[in-house]
């Protein structure tokens, strides 16, 4: 679930990357620093040490992407720096997609697995969903073993499970329920 921080100002972003026409490059950038922040996660705690005055750490991320990414992106950046949410960053990145999907007719989905798909099982799957829902589909594929079989989606905040471990469950229940 998302803050109302996150919501707020990745919305923000979106609208004044929508107005300069950078949508497609704040995306790609974001998503950047998300996985740079990922696999640094020293240099985020970093950015968000108090000991460190605010202008030292906009200062870090100035040399970090000043010549990097869209100024306004880090001027973004350093406004969360200096309100104290960059932990909000991956939420703000989230919203900014959800807003970039919705002007552009992407849905993204998640299908968890318990076997791995074939690259022919996922392009057919994908093509179903984009005929289903009527939009061009960003997919995601997830193995866990402990589904047993089947699968399950997620898909615009709906779960369709078909896998052997929710009609175990679901069986389950049913007995419960009628043993007197």
């Amino acid at each position: 679930m998302m803050t109302e921080t996150a919501t707020k100002y990745g919305g923000s972003l979106y609208e004044l990357a929508a107005e300069e026409k950078q949508t497609d490059r704040v995306l790609e950038e974001l998503g950047t620093i998300l996985t740079l922040f990922r696999e640094n996660p020293d240099y985020l705690r970093l950015l968000t040490e108090p000991s460190l005055t605010v202008e030292v750490r906009n200062g870090l991320l100035q040399e970090a992407f000043g010549a990097e990414i869209w100024p306004y992106l880090l001027n973004f950046l350093k406004l969360l720096c200096e309100k104290g949410y960059m932990g909000e960053l991956k939420g703000c990145a989230r919203e900014f997609r959800s807003r970039y999907n919705a002007d552009h007719g992407i849905a993204e989905a998640t299908v968890t697995t318990a076997m791995p798909l074939s690259d022919s099982q996922k392009t057919a799957l994908k093509k179903k969903l984009e005929e289903m829902s009527g939009k061009q589909v960003d997919l995601t594929v997830y193995e866990n073993p402990a589904l047993i079989g089947g699968l399950r989606l997620d898909m615009e905040g709906k779960r369709y499970d078909g896998t052997a471990s929710e009609r175990l469950h679901a069986i389950g229940s049913i007995i419960k329920n009628t043993v007197v």
